[in-house]
């Protein structure tokens, strides 16, 4: 193949665009985060790292909690709707009104229990005042959320790039200067802050844009909306609530029962999985949910799926492989003296790729919001996860949380896929015999 039919194809091949585009951010967000995570290592420590882990879940909870969940469904119906101005709005109109709950529900309980709340993720009253830092921020990360989900539907990858990286170099800028100046609680409080300045990017790249899709004169609720987004509510607690409370929960057994610094390790290799895994998670929201929404028969499913499949599992896989061979090179420049996580690597990157498999084929049930699957495959794979980490981690240590993430996932494999082909299935044979 000549250079010019290579650029035709991929030109042609919009989920390799966007792969590559992701990529060149990812790769500037992966070198920003090395020198922040090896800053943070030598200045707060395992503990301190613990200490930013419970704070980041706590945040990908809110970006839940304050929008109602509703972040997948608003990806759904922009991308359905974004010729039909009139429903559109009915839409954005109703989700405003979800917001406004999740906002008040959500502020309301960080404020008046930020005594609580501190106590229950850091052992200590100490840090309240950025609990109640947070409960003011609400508000933004609803509307980020909102945004987002509006540039995820219109499929607008180069605007999210831009707003993904100018948003993570000013929150990193703040985060550095606000460790160096009041060590941890300006972490925290830094981490805190964070959605205000992401909302502020949005507005200044995606503003004109919003300004054609968000046109609401008045805020009326409308009950077909409403139930269809509830449908995304009710997912979004159980995958990403549930989830970041059960690394929460699962953190502190690791302080409990060995020590601190060892749920410091945990989150360290949380920390740099999570960072590999944004290359994914881009690309279902921008690509995999919006195409499946369209796909209405097994057949064309099973080759969307496999075109995924081709072009993502051997990057991933060959990326997963160089970090595991070169994990104590890692390790040494990100984390220096954290040796004791290097057991940790070959576990989570294993659980890790079985992961990205089975997720792919799980987006058919939000873009299609089979709701019973979703809940039932989601709940399996928790239950599993935090189970077997109370297990395991009395048998083999640290390591054993590790064991559990993969352990988990193959088994959510396995049940994803019954799911699907059971779906496809009770189509076929329903419309056979209509």
């Amino acid at each position: 193949m000549d250079f010019k039919k290579l650029l035709t194809y991929f030109k042609q091949h919009t989920l390799l665009k966007i792969t590559s585009l992701n990529s060149i951010v990812i790769a500037i967000r992966l070198v920003i985060s090395f020198f922040i995570q090896n800053l943070l290592a030598e200045t707060i420590g395992p503990a301190g790292i613990a200490k930013v882990g419970q704070i980041r879940n706590v945040l990908a909870m809110l970006m839940s909690s304050s929008s109602f969940g509703i972040f997948n469904g608003i990806v759904k119906y922009t991308a359905e709707l974004k010729d039909e101005k009139e429903q559109l709005q009915k839409m954005f109109s109703t989700a405003f009104i979800f917001l406004l709950f999740g906002v008040v529900l959500s502020s309301s309980i960080l404020f008046f229990f930020s005594e609580t709340i501190s106590v229950y993720l850091f052992n200590s009253a100490a840090y309240n005042s950025v609990i109640k830092i947070l409960a003011f921020v609400v508000p933004a990360i609803a509307l980020t959320v909102l945004f987002k989900g509006v540039l995820n539907g219109l499929t607008a990858y180069k605007k999210y790039a831009k707003i993904e990286l100018v948003s993570y170099l000013l929150s990193s800028a703040l985060l550095i200067i606000s460790l160096l100046k009041f060590s941890m609680l300006g972490v925290l409080i830094a981490i805190a802050i964070t959605p205000a300045l992401q909302l502020l990017v949005i507005v200044v790249v995606f503003g004109k844009t919003l300004k054609q899709h968000i046109n609401i004169t008045s805020i009326k609720w409308n009950t077909p909306f409403a139930k269809a987004l509830l449908t995304f509510t009710i997912m979004s607690v159980i995958s990403t609530v549930l989830l970041n409370y059960i690394e929460i929960d699962v953190r502190a057994q690791i302080s409990n029962k060995i020590n601190e610094a060892e749920a410091g390790y945990w989150t360290a290799m949380l920390f740099i999985s999570k960072n590999y895994m944004v290359f994914s998670t881009g690309l279902f929201t921008l690509y995999v949910m919006p195409k499946f929404a369209g796909i209405h028969d097994g057949k064309a499913f099973k080759n969307q799926v496999i075109h995924i499949y081709k072009t993502l599992l051997p990057l991933f896989g060959l990326g997963m492989l160089f970090i595991y061979i070169f994990r104590s090179f890692l390790i040494a420049i990100v984390y220096p003296g954290f040796e004791a996580m290097e057991p940790l690597f070959k576990w989570q990157l294993l659980g890790d790729f079985v992961k990205l498999i089975a997720v792919v084929l799980s987006y058919q049930f939000i873009a299609k919001k089979m709701l019973v699957s979703f809940v039932v495959t989601e709940i399996v794979s928790l239950g599993l996860f935090y189970f077997l980490s109370l297990y395991l981690v009395d048998e083999y240590g640290t390591e054993g949380v590790t064991m559990a993430h993969l352990y988990r996932y193959i088994v959510y494999l396995f049940i994803v896929v019954i799911a699907v082909w059971y779906h496809f299935k009770t189509k076929k044979n329903i419309e056979e015999t209509e």
